[in-house]
């Protein structure tokens, strides 16, 4: 029964991004009439020949960078719990993780622990626990940077924000009530199942000292200061990456840098949504800012959104998957020395 819930769940979640990506193709309306699915395709080909390359690569290599950061924040998160894993394993294990979140949204952060843990016996309580100091320290980087968005082009992103169909006051209201009902019956399952079953009651204990040494892990840093200046660079790239694809572009290139601010603040809200690498809201919320914001034609805005999503869904495919080789590899080698000895 868990597996098929599973399987519906997958289902649903690929119809979901199937149907937003066909919502957004659909409004790519070429000069003369709606265009074929094929005409459509070759107009992102298009526009995709005629971007500048030396700023998608440059996109790349910083993108590659921000990933190397990650991986060094990650690990110093890791030291104080007397666990010492390599920068490269933690590396391969971040880039799996991107690769897992492309099909399961969320589903990399426990992904990344357990290749962690298959590579440097790093416990996986321990690990997600500084996976979810990473995200709060990342929440705080991206409400900061959603701030001064909002200062430097408050007048524009209020105007979008209020056009978006986000529903009625009821509507919200009836979400927020099924919510609470949810989070209210499942916190009651919990405890009951903590106080009946000296199992789950035995995993919960092993698994929350585990989780505590993780959380408690940035309070024992030794290099705070270095802590948070990889915090700041990798959100500094992330912005730059923005920068140097809306700067490929003809059709975006003179947005400048409050224009980057404010794609990159739609940008992240989109990706927020729980959907695989944010694969379709993504396509549908960039899309309408270009056009809202700044005039810039449906069809080029869409063109633009569906090849900026793609390069970077490609970057993290690569090397997602090499690093999933690697660490079969690394695994094999390290079963195969445990047997010989």
């Amino acid at each position: 029964m868990s597996r098929l819930k599973g399987v519906f769940q997958y289902v649903l979640i690929l119809g979901i991004t199937a149907f937003l990506i066909w919502f957004s193709l659909r409004n790519l309306t070429l000069s003369g009439g709606e265009g074929t699915f094929s005409e459509k395709w070759e107009y992102l080909v298009q526009t995709w020949n005629n971007a500048e390359k030396n700023w998608l690569f440059a996109m790349a290599a910083l993108a590659v960078v921000s990933f190397i950061i990650r991986s060094e924040r990650w690990r110093m998160l890791i030291q104080p719990s007397g666990h010492k894993p390599s920068l490269a394993s933690s590396f391969l294990s971040l880039m799996v993780g991107y690769l897992v979140n492309l099909v399961i949204p969320r589903g990399g952060e426990i992904s990344r622990c357990y290749n962690l843990y298959k590579l440097s016996n790093t416990p996986v309580e321990v690990s997600f626990g500084t996976v979810v100091i990473e995200r709060i320290v990342d929440l705080i980087c991206l409400v900061a940077l959603l701030f001064i968005a909002f200062i430097l082009e408050s007048e524009k992103l209020l105007g979008f924000v209020e056009s978006l169909p986000i529903g009625t006051g009821n509507t919200r209201q009836s979400v927020l009530l099924y919510l609470c009902l949810f989070i209210i019956f499942f916190t009651a399952l919990f405890f009951w199942l903590f106080k009946t079953n000296k199992k789950v009651k035995a995993f919960v204990v092993k698994t929350w000292s585990g989780f505590k040494t993780g959380l408690l892990s940035i309070f024992k840093l030794e290099r705070k200061g270095l802590f948070i200046l990889y915090s700041l660079s990798i959100w500094v790239l992330y912005f730059l990456m923005s920068y140097t694809v809306i700067m490929a572009f003809p059709q975006t290139s003179h947005l400048g840098i409050s224009g980057v601010l404010s794609l990159f603040a739609i940008g992240t809200i989109a990706m927020a949504a729980p959907l695989p690498g944010g694969t379709g809201s993504y396509h549908v919320l960039v899309p309408q800012g270009l056009v809202f914001l700044y005039g810039v034609p449906s069809a080029d805005a869409v063109a633009f959104t569906f090849i900026f999503h793609g390069w970077q869904t490609a970057i993290m495919i690569v090397g997602g998957a090499i690093s999933l080789i690697v660490t079969s590899f690394v695994i094999r080698n390290k079963t195969s020395l445990l047997k010989n000895n």
